[in-house]
Parts: structure tokens; C-alpha cells; sequence
């Protein structure tokens, strides 16, 4: 989906609307504005549910002040007056309070950048805005101060987050990963002590295999890849609405009969994806004009060493994530079926996922089908994609039954016996 075709007011309603259903702002609060090539300010209204917002509500603010459509512009119109003003670059200006935020804005700091390496990348620099009274012209310029100096993101004290880009769906990227680092954050300061990533981390992260790989022309499309495109998609776009994937991040792969494999596109919105978006990937040779995802490499070694497993997902459900970033251990002794699914969760080095894929892809196996990878993603496996989805989904609610038992008690694991018995019980190999 390309936004540069779409309507200024539709696409505020598109994501407001995102933003609203994932519980990031609330039916007053927060706001979207983008200005367009003639200077106009599509921007979302004052005192309107966020909700239920649709084209006709959004207004107009042309260059003269002069306003058009059924209600008042938003309070907040100075600040992004402000920010256009002192950004001409800038095209697309993004307020909202999510609780994760406002945690950090309460509390005057700035969240960590360095947790996992795909948020300094789409967030490089965070700064705070004094605070002012909302919809103030004083706000606006403490907010365009920040702005005027570079920056593209405010932490508003006391009030939420400024975030200004060149267009709106990058306002959201860059929104919906500092929320996500923000929680994060938060989760892992409860189980343990919480690990930056090193100063070298980013540049391993800098691999170019996938744009690298020579192309090929399917000649024909058989009824097993549509099925498996068609699962893909319907996954793809389960997994962002419960949080498994952000926009931008996030790998599914499934191998076919003939030992290709279809997965994710590099850098596509999640949400939106079609079927034809994905990318078929066959002995070393990608899909004529397409782009599969960073992590192709790994997941084509995944699948080279380990002729049992049929589908890879990689993501960063913020629970589990917590787990790789701290020193906290995972343990899937707590229901049966968390064990049954998980068994024994390792955690792979950062560096080795990079490194060496090769490596990486032969620690999976029958007693080790899920990973966490340090300061980066979780990876799960299965013999189908929907064994791998249930598992990433027991992976995810495991970790956040761990972290909600810590303001309980002390957890009380399986024994070594019960676990015997569970192998026993349902055949599992070691």
C-alpha cells in the first residue's frame, strides 16, 4: 500500500483509527495532522470520538487560518503549526498518550533506545519538551524548539508525545516503536536486570544478503503456495493485531513442498500486506521485483538443517521480549501445556544470529524449538505454520503469566518428574 495516493483525510482517519484500537490514545485524547503540497493542514477535530472518526469529520486549515468542515480544528493546532513551521521537511505531525509514554513523560525521561537494535534505527534521537498548558501558543514553540534543533521526536512532560515525519505512516513507525521500547522497558525493569546493546550492535544488524540474491520467474503458482499465502497473510495480520509484530518488524516463513520457501517482504507495512506481497525464495533466488525480509538468510539455514520444520516465525512479543532483554531466566515449567509447546528455551548470543546464521539454525531441534535471541527477537518453529503461531502465542502469554506471578509469589514449577511424565504422556523427544 503506497499512503502517497491516499487522501490526507482518509489516511487520518486509517490511523487514528490504528491507533485507537490498539489502546494508544483515547476517545478525547491525541491528534494527527499532515500538511499537503498546497500548505493546507488536514487535522483531526476537537472534542470528536476517536473511534468512530470518519473523512467528513477531519478539517482543513488553510494557509490564510481560514478553517473548513463541521467542527473546530483540534486544540493542539499551535504545536503543529509550530513543528511545520520550524520543519518545512516535515509533512505529517503525531500527539498521542499512550500510557507507556506517558509513564516516561511523568517521570521526565527518556526511554531506552538501545534495547533491540530496530528502534534506533527508526527512532535515532528522543528529546523532552518543557511543559506548557495544552494548546497553548507557549507549548508551541517549546514543542518547535525541539524541533528546530533536528530532532523529530518530544517526550512532552507531564503530557505525552510529539513525533513529526515526512509522512504519516512513518509518524506511526516511528510512534508505535517508541511505544513498544517503552513498554518494554517497563516489563523488563520488573523480572530482572535490563541490558543495553553494545555499541557495535547496530552495525551486525546491517546485512544486505537479501537485497543481494539473483532473481527468478515462477512459471506457475501451485495450490499448496496459495493455501500457504493465503494462512500467511491471514497470521500476519492476527499477529499485529494481539502485538506479536510491530509495522515494520517481523518474519514469517513456510517452506513448500518442493524445499522454497515464502516469506515476508523487507520494510512493508505488516497490517496491510496481500498475498502477492510475499516473497517465494528458491535455491538461493528470489521472486523477480520483490524484496524478502532481512532475516532471509537465517530462516533459508533454518531450513537447510533441519528438514523437519516447516515454518519459522520471528518477532518480538514485548513479554517474552522482556526475557531477552535481562538477565531474568525463562523457565516453561509452569502449565503443562507451556512445556509441552516451548520445552526448553535457550537464549542464542545477539552476536551469533549475525555472525553466523549457520551456525544459529542448528540449535534448533525437537527439545529446543523456540529461541530467544539476546537484545533482538524470538524465533519459533514447527513442523506447520499454525504449530509455529501456537506456539509463539503460548511463548508470549507464558512470559506474561512469569512476569504477572512476581507481584504474587514465589512460582512453584512442574517437577523433574512431572516433566518425565509429560514426555511420556505425549511422546516428546529429547
Amino acid at each position: 500500500m503506497n499512503i502517497q495516493y491516499i487522501h490526507p483525510a482518509d489516511q487520518l482517519v486509517m490511523f487514528m483509527q490504528r491507533i485507537y484500537d490498539k489502546g494508544l490514545t483515547t476517545t478525547s485524547g491525541g491528534n494527527l495532522s499532515i500538511m499537503d503540497s498546497d500548505g493546507n493542514i488536514w487535522i483531526t477535530p476537537a472534542s470528536v470520538d476517536k473511534g468512530t472518526l470518519t473523512r467528513r469529520d477531519i478539517i482543513c486549515v488553510h494557509p490564510d487560518g481560514t478553517c473548513e468542515g463541521p467542527h473546530k480544528p483540534s486544540s493542539e493546532l499551535p504545536f503543529h503549526q509550530s513543528v511545520y513551521k520550524m520543519r518545512p521537511d516535515l509533512k505529517a505531525v503525531l500527539h498521542a498518550h499512550p500510557p507507556a509514554l506517558v509513564a516516561f513523560s511523568i517521570i521526565r525521561k527518556i526511554p531506552n533506545l538501545d534495547l533491540i537494535p530496530s528502534v534506533r534505527k527508526v527512532c535515532p534521537e528522543v528529546r523532552i519538551a518543557k511543559y506548557d498548558v495544552p494548546g497553548s501558543d507557549a507549548l508551541g514553540e517549546k514543542i518547535g524548539a525541539v524541533f528546530a534543533d533536528g530532532c523529530d521526536i518530544a517526550i512532552l512532560e507531564n503530557h505525552g508525545v510529539c513525533i513529526g515525519a515526512p509522512d504519516m505512516f512513518t509518524a506511526f513507525q516511528r510512534f508505535e516503536t517508541l511505544n513498544y521500547t517503552a513498554e518494554l522497558e517497563i516489563l523488563a525493569g520488573r523480572i530482572g536486570t535490563v541490558k543495553s546493546l553494545g555499541k557495535d550492535a547496530q552495525r551486525l544488524t546491517e546485512t544486505n544478503y537479501h537485497t543481494k540474491l539473483d532473481d527468478f520467474i515462477p512459471r506457475v503458482c501451485t495450490s499448496e503456495e496459495l493455501s500457504a499465502r493465503r494462512d500467511m497473510i491471514t497470521l500476519i495480520r492476527r499477529s499485529y493485531r494481539m502485538g506479536l509484530f510491530t509495522a515494520t518488524h517481523g518474519t514469517y516463513s513456510v517452506r513448500l513442498a518442493d524445499d522454497s520457501f515464502l516469506i515476508t517482504p523487507f520494510g512493508q507495512d505488516r497490517a496491510y500486506l496481500e498475498e502477492d506481497d510475499l516473497v517465494r525464495v528458491k535455491a538461493g533466488m528470489k521472486e523477480l521485483g520483490k524484496t524478502p525480509s532481512r532475516a532471509v538468510h537465517l530462516h533459508d539455514q533454518i531450513y537447510r538443517n533441519n528438514p523437519e520444520i516447516r515454518a519459522v516465525l520471528q518477532a518480538h512479543p514485548v513479554n517474552a521480549m522482556a526475557f531477552a532483554v535481562t538477565d531474568a531466566e525463562f523457565d516453561a515449567r509452569t502449565i503443562p501445556e507451556s512445556y509441552i509447546l516451548l520445552r526448553d528455551i535457550k537464549k542464542m548470543p545477539y552476536q551469533e544470529l549475525y555472525a553466523d546464521p549457520a551456525k544459529a539454525s542448528k540449535a534448533f531441534g525437537p527439545a529446543t524449538p523456540a529461541m530467544m535471541v539476546e537484545g533482538d527477537c524470538v524465533i519459533v518453529t514447527g513442523d506447520s505454520l499454525l504449530k509455529a503461531f501456537d506456539r509463539l502465542e503460548v511463548l508470549e502469554v507464558t512470559a506474561h503469566s512469569i512476569i504477572d506471578s512476581a507481584a504474587l509469589g514465589q512460582i512453584v514449577h512442574i517437577t523433574d518428574g512431572e516433566v518425565e511424565d509429560l514426555k511420556k504422556a505425549f511422546h516428546l523427544e529429547d
